[in-house]
């Protein structure tokens, strides 16, 4: 496999192939990117993430059935003074519905009568204190999200003609009358402003990261420049496929999944092109001809480059099995462009240092010590020798092989620490949080759970199938705790026999206390069903509380399947490649070390440092996917290194030679990975921000203390039992074995 990539990669970077290379490459990026439609124009920040057979989902789609509701998706308008709502406050919105009634919005399909009501009907409908009143506006299901902001806009533009701007840029916390959209229309719109306005921040503030970690590493404008090539060629090519597969329905991807994506491209990608770049360089050290040194680097890191590459494809692959939308979204756009990028950086990457040559590294050239001795006698002076590893590099590898134990026993005291703290992360699945406090959806959400009572904002959905059978399931729900009342039943059109009970918590609808609360309610209405002589599953549960508690127990059955799918697949790939079940255990081991490592780290400065009072119940196993699939490039790259030299070197020897020799570059595309993901924190919605942060300070933790550290140490400590049960375990044995019979 190696010689076959050694020889691809070498006609794709000989003297000719370069040219043809890049030629196929900016032909191939080109006719995609003018025929085929951009990822950000088909993007569906509205897809559903529960799957159908859940109940909140089963009993959404009988209550369309049951008791259908043709008005559309609902905007709320939030009427806001906290001071009090006075009759000029009514007198404008009776003005505003009377003015929608004659000349609807566009995507307008339903007002209620607001128009021709006396104050004092308006009054009735305000909040106790009389500070708030929540209006309606329905919207036409089938409209897109930017027909709705056109419409939004459309609408803020009336009422400014009609009040003032500062409705809606005045501070809820001043003195007036002030205006929010909220209600699934306003978040709608409201999400997609805030994602497309973070695709454009989060691209440039990447790029230039990256751009300046690579010159401040590598000192080298053109090797900076290098990377950021294949990797935008990788995207040029990435996108237009994702924006097919999407335009035809094959897939289905959010904004979210695209900028994570970006992420991972830049981060990913320009890590496995300093692999290479890295042997490169040591090797234009020894080769004077560039393209033999070229193809020595192919063949010392193309296949852990090949390999780095599969593990993560593989493993972003798993969340294909995911039963939740978010996670499901993630796998066809994250692994597609890790793998245009492994292709990439093993085939135009080459073409294009064998184009640049020692140029790529200008100002500080690598040189052989013949093309040192001839540039030394031509300008009459001595010149500097550059080492391939720095001192520290080379004192480090000796540490870690000279005291093995105390840099485990360091290592784990310090990973073990940070992992005690995981168990204590308090988990929360409102997405509505993750979005700033100052989003006008959000703040209209919170004048009205400040306002009313909590649970009105969601009101439970129970339905029920009588079976024609008499039930008084109102008395007892009503008696429930949590419960604040219970409104009439409602009968179904299509089948009598069917009833809905609204429930109106007396807590937050979106409290972990509400949503742990669910089981409860479901086994009271169950018993209650039993007691009439009904069957007892006759009963669907629907509501946003229902929602968040499926989604809780969707994302904890998606964990529990897909954590193991992926380390077992790592597991099988590092048995594969290195030919060893203790290094793959091992290996294993120290990857999840780090990732709950990184989880109690992350908590720590989420919650203490920023205040945070839980997380996304999501951020698990974005984390564990990333964490454990990119971690393992850093050991694939790092093992393969000492099993190379433990063929020609002492096993102590060559653990010290592997860690100085893959010290540097691990740490170099370390820290342009977490700086990468560091971006994501530097955006204004929250999820994003929790991901980027525990994201990185794992990256962090593998680059400086596992990579290293631990793992050299551990290998050391094992010895030959290391590579058991290898040929290099075999060697070493017989090497022991004949040197026992000459003494």
């Amino acid at each position: 496999m190696r010689d076959f990539l050694v020889q691809a990669v070498g006609a794709a970077s000989s003297r000719k192939g370069r040219w043809a290379t890049l030629a196929i490459w900016i032909l191939l990026a080109g006719v995609l990117s003018a025929v085929l439609p951009s990822v950000n124009s088909v993007t569906n920040n509205g897809a559903a993430n529960l799957p159908d057979n859940v109940m909140s989902v089963q009993a959404e789609q009988i209550a369309k059935e049951q008791f259908p509701n043709d008005t559309g998706t609902p905007l709320l308008l939030v009427w806001y003074r906290g001071e009090g709502l006075i009759d000029q406050d009514y007198q404008l919105v009776s003005e505003l519905y009377r003015h929608l009634d004659q000349n609807p919005l566009s995507a307008q399909s339903f007002i209620p009568p607001l128009g021709g009501v006396p104050v004092q009907a308006l009054q009735a409908s305000a909040s106790e204190d009389g500070t708030s009143i929540v209006t309606p506006v329905f919207m036409d299901k089938t409209a897109t999200t930017d027909e709705l902001t056109e419409n939004l806009e459309e609408l803020k533009r009336r009422l400014i003609e009609r009040g003032s701007a500062e409705l809606f840029d005045r501070d809820t916390g001043e003195a007036g009358l002030h205006v929010r959209f909220t209600g699934p229309a306003g978040i709608a719109t409201d999400a997609a402003a805030l994602f497309t306005k973070a695709d454009v921040t989060l691209l440039i503030s990447t790029v230039l990261l990256v751009l300046i970690l690579l010159i401040l590493l590598y000192r080298s404008p053109i090797l900076a420049i290098v990377p950021l090539i294949g990797v935008g060629f990788a995207y040029g090519v990435t996108g237009p496929i994702l924006g097919l597969l999407a335009e035809k329905g094959i897939i289905v991807v959010d904004s979210q999944a695209v900028s994570i994506m970006t992420v991972l491209l830049f981060g990913a990608g320009t890590d496995y092109c300093l692999f290479l770049v890295s042997k490169y360089r040591e090797y234009l050290l020894e080769e004077a001809d560039k393209y033999k040194a070229l193809q020595s680097a192919v063949r010392h890191s193309g296949g852990a480059i090949l390999v780095s590459a599969i593990t993560v494809v593989l493993s972003l692959s798993a969340l294909l099995l995911a039963r939740y939308g978010s996670f499901h979204r993630f796998a066809v756009p994250f692994s597609l462009v890790i793998l245009i990028m492994g292709i990439a950086a093993l085939t135009l990457l080459p073409a294009l240092l064998a184009i640049f040559g020692r140029v790529s590294f200008f100002p500080f050239i690598p040189r052989t010590e013949g093309m040192l001795a001839a540039l030394e006698a031509k300008k009459g002076r001595k010149l500097r020798r550059r080492q391939a590893h720095s001192k520290f590099n080379r004192q480090l590898g000796r540490f870690v092989v000279g005291k093995p134990w105390t840099v485990i026993i360091l290592s784990v005291v310090l990973l073990g620490g940070l992992a005690l703290f995981s168990p204590r992360i308090q988990y929360t699945q409102n997405l509505l949080e993750s979005f700033p406090e100052d989003m006008p959806s959000r703040e209209g959400f919170t004048i009205m759970s400040e306002h009313f009572t909590p649970g009105e904002l969601a009101p439970v959905q129970v339905i029920v199938d009588t079976e024609g059978k008499e039930l008084d399931l109102q008395e007892k729900l009503s008696g429930l705790p949590l419960v604040d009342h219970v409104a009439e039943p409602r009968q179904g059109q299509e089948d009598a026999g069917i009833l809905s009970y609204d429930l109106v918590l007396a807590n937050n609808p979106y409290d972990a206390e509400s949503i742990e609360w669910m089981p409860v309610l479901k086994q009271k209405v169950s018993e209650a069903l039993t007691d009439a002589g009904i069957n007892p599953g006759n009963y669907w549960i629907g509501g946003e509380t229902s929602k968040l508690y499926d989604t809780e127990m969707t994302t904890d059955r998606d964990m529990k399947l897909i954590i193991p799918v992926v380390i077992v697949m790592i597991a099988v790939l590092l048995l594969i490649y290195l030919r060893s079940i203790t290094a793959m255990i091992y290996l294993i081991i120290t990857v999840l070390l780090s990732y709950f490592s990184a989880l109690g780290a992350g908590w720590l400065l989420i919650h203490y440092g920023l205040d945070m009072p839980a997380i996304s119940g999501l951020i698990p196993l974005y984390a564990f996917v990333f964490l454990v699939a990119l971690g393992e490039d850093y050991n694939i790259f790092m093992i393969s290194s000492i099993w190379k030299n433990r063929r020609t070197q002492p096993h102590r020897q060559a653990i010290a030679n592997g860690v100085s020799e893959t010290s540097s570059v691990i740490t170099s595309a370390g820290l342009i990975l977490a700086g990468t993901f560091a971006v994501l924190a530097t955006l204004p919605i929250q999820v994003l921000v929790q991901f980027g942060i525990v994201t990185a300070i794992g990256v962090l933790l593998d680059t400086f203390v596992v990579r290293p550290l631990l793992v050299p140490a551990i290998t050391a400590v094992l010895g030959r039992y290391a590579f058991w049960p290898g040929k290099l375990w075999k060697q070493e044995e017989e090497e022991s074995r004949k040197q026992q019979q000459t003494e």
